[in-house]
């Protein structure tokens, strides 16, 4: 039977816990240009952001910005699949939603890194387009990221929606005129997307079970 749902999910902090690999690689990078990293808080503040704005909101000068992104990149490819773990009831989530959508992945993350740490974990099968940051111009909020992702997926005629834990997700959401469910296992705070969230999750298997009743709802 032809799904008509699409769901997608974005990556860190709402299936994937990859704080450690975060900050080590980020450690590493400032190291090879002999300088201090900024402090842990700051630099978990910051995740879900594009590593190039990461790296210029910490005062790296943006004619470099790309030496430290590419430094970075090279430590964390090596350590990503063995310091990354998948947050708790992620799989199930996932699972749940390959039973009622098609899925995908929306992420500000490198694409390339974000399919092997999905194959690693066994997820990537369930998902029918990956959109990382080298896929688009404008990463979110702007709406490009969603837009890419369902450029490549069927056109439906049940609900869009985006899962993610940053108001930047549900910004993306919004611009891209889809639906939007925060959830709070992750990097945002709960205040933040209380205001910037069109609905409020504990983590992705609320969110999906959330999305099933909002979509059966719908034909009833």
């Amino acid at each position: 039977m032809k799904k008509e749902t699409i769901i997608l999910f974005d990556l860190d902090g709402t299936l994937i816990d990859s704080t450690e690999a975060i900050l080590e690689s980020f450690a590493a990078a400032y190291k090879i240009f002999g300088k201090e990293p900024p402090e842990d808080t700051l630099i978990k503040a910051e995740i879900g952001h594009p590593l190039d704005h990461m790296f210029t909101t910490f005062g790296i000068a943006e004619e470099v910005v790309w030496e430290y992104v590419n430094a970075y990149k090279m430590h964390y490819r090596k350590i990503s699949c063995a310091k990354t773990l998948l947050l708790s009831d992620a799989r199930e989530a996932v699972a749940l939603a390959k039973q009622h959508a098609v899925l995908g992945v929306v992420t500000t993350k490198t694409a390339k890194y974000s399919i092997e740490l999905l194959e690693h974990m066994g997820l990537m099968d369930y998902f029918d387009v990956l959109i990382g940051r080298e896929d688009v111009s404008e990463p979110k909020p702007h709406p490009e990221p969603i837009e890419k992702a369902l450029a490549k997926l069927p056109t439906v005629t049940g609900g869009v929606w985006m899962v993610g834990d940053t108001c930047m997700d549900m910004c993306c959401a919004r611009a891209a005129n889809v639906g939007g469910v925060a959830v709070t296992c992750g990097y945002g705070s709960e205040d933040a997307l209380s205001k910037c969230g069109n609905e409020l999750c504990r983590n992705a298997l609320d969110a999906v079970k959330f999305i099933v009743n909002a979509e059966q709802s719908r034909y009833h």
